[in-house]
């Protein structure tokens, strides 16, 4: 596993983020995603579902992929199983992003070298709720 930034660089990207894109942001409240989501979404940050599946989640309008998104995402957040990350990430270095954050559990080599090498601050098997609580 490649490693993360450290706490103070996972601080100031969480302290900076204003809209956070969630690939696989499930509707259902039982699901992971939807719980994680819903937290950020309370803390302050602009939830928008990255799902072709769903049409509204959270209260907010759901779109089939990153590409798709017509306003500035501070923070790629995935909930995606890991051997999906590089065809996100592909999709993920054609924006105006940098930081691209894969839930606990997750994580690519592919898919993080990609993004370093496209200039990515990579964040990989790290819960952005718990990081939002501890470090901001």
């Amino acid at each position: 596993m490649r490693p993360n930034p450290s706490n103070e660089a996972i601080a100031t990207v969480l302290n900076n983020a204003k809209t956070i894109a969630v690939v696989g942001l499930s509707d259902n409240p039982d699901r992971t995603s939807y719980q994680i989501s819903k937290a950020m979404q309370l803390a302050g940050y602009k939830i928008i579902p990255v799902n072709p599946k769903v049409d509204t989640v959270l209260g907010e309008k759901a779109y089939a992929s990153l590409s798709e998104i017509p306003e500035k995402i501070d923070i790629i957040n995935v909930f995606r199983r890991s051997e999906y990350l590089p065809d996100i990430a592909k999709e993920a270095i054609t924006l105006d992003c940098n930081v691209f954050w894969a839930q606990q559990g997750v994580q690519n080599d592919e898919a993080y070298d990609m993004l370093k090498n496209h200039g990515y601050t990579v964040i990989m098997d790290l819960c952005i709720k718990v990081a939002q609580a501890v470090l901001v």
